[in-house]
């Protein structure tokens, strides 16, 4: 077994600063649902709870801990149990919106490296998903990196890849072929002991396989994807962190269906960064990029440097964020009048 120390935790010197002075252990989540906590330290794993008074002080659900976060705890007398009293501040933070038409954020996990987005090479591959991932990945404040899993059922790997490349400039790109292990030396060979990385994807694109061979054993269940549509189920029920033997710490996450985004202008300007450099050129500077003349956002389609598939997505997700702006502003109900209103320019 792996031998855990505070390096192969990622406890580094932004979290050690903030236990100066403080008593109580210090531990990392390693694994999170329905209230309870795995609180992992060097010596050995607690079973946790949040104390009565850190219930009562958290405000929103990004309060409470998730999978990555570091927290002061004690341990119970005599026993594997532990109470937690606070978090640590965080370093970075993945987030999406959460189901519904609330204005409510889901903390997905917190302090990451990298996020692989992972997206599968089949008949699920989805250029306009994965620039939806990018966004939120930006977001969060980690390096995004998109891994093309199921690369032997691809019709066209090479066309396939460099799609990808062409929609996420500056972002590394592998296809890769988990049952036989083709495309993984490019991988691991950037780990490093205490950093952490994070998968998100939709079911069934093969996170949970990718896991389990990174780790040398099965820690993950798998399910076949159903032939009809290609699509998977939740395998993943929880978030849990497993410790890469002589790299990373990796996490997996459930499976999502649709991504639901959260955040700000920024997110969607960093991923479409493209798009932005051209449209600073054209020759009206409220160019709404349709017919006007000198409009270099539509010359870079004609060119083939840029898609309508990907101008269309940028609006999109434009729009998106303009109706969480406004959400926050008025709350669901107002906003939703005015998001409905005759001629509303939202």
């Amino acid at each position: 077994m792996e031998k855990i120390t505070w390096e192969t935790l990622g406890y580094e010197s932004f979290f050690q600063t903030q236990t100066i002075g403080k008593e109580t252990p210090v531990g990392r989540i390693t694994k999170a649902g329905k209230g309870f906590y795995t609180i992992q330290t060097p010596e050995k794993a607690f079973s946790g709870q949040l104390s009565g008074k850190y219930r009562f002080e958290a405000e929103v659900q990004g309060d409470y801990p998730c999978v990555g976060d570091w927290v002061l705890f004690q341990p119970q007398v005599g026993e594997d149990k532990a109470v937690i009293h606070q978090r640590l501040e965080r370093r970075t933070l993945l987030t999406r919106h959460a189901a519904g038409n609330t204005y409510q954020e889901q903390v997905m996990a917190a302090n990451i490296d990298d996020v692989w987005i992972v997206s599968s090479m089949d008949q699920d591959f989805n250029l306009r998903r994965i620039e939806r991932y990018l966004m939120q990945v930006y977001e969060s404040g980690a390096v995004p990196i998109i891994v093309l899993t199921k690369a032997d059922l691809a019709s066209d790997p090479d066309r396939q890849t460099a799609e990808v490349e062409q929609i996420a400039p500056g972002v590394s790109v592998y296809p890769v072929d988990t049952l036989q292990g083709v495309g993984f030396d490019s991988l691991i060979e950037k780990f490093t002991p205490g950093m952490t990385i994070a998968l998100i994807g939709s079911s069934g694109v093969g996170k949970s396989s990718l896991i389990n061979r990174l780790v040398g054993k099965t820690v993950q269940k798998t399910q076949e994807v159903r032939a009809e549509d290609h699509k998977g189920k939740h395998t993943t029920t929880h978030r849990e962190m497993f410790l890469v033997p002589g790299g990373p710490l990796i996490l997996d996450t459930p499976g999502m269906r649709e991504l639901q985004l959260w955040g700000e202008a920024d997110g969607v300007h960093s991923t479409f960064y493209d798009i932005e450099a051209y449209s600073s050129q054209c020759k009206f500077r409220d160019c709404s990029h349709g017919s006007e003349p000198g409009c270099t956002v539509q010359q870079a389609i004609k060119d083939g440097r840029l898609t309508e598939e990907r101008l269309k997505n940028y609006w999109k997700m434009q729009r998106e964020i303009e109706r969480l702006d406004l959400k926050a502003k008025y709350g669901t109900h107002k906003a939703n009048r005015i998001l409905h209103r005759p001629n509303s320019k939202k």
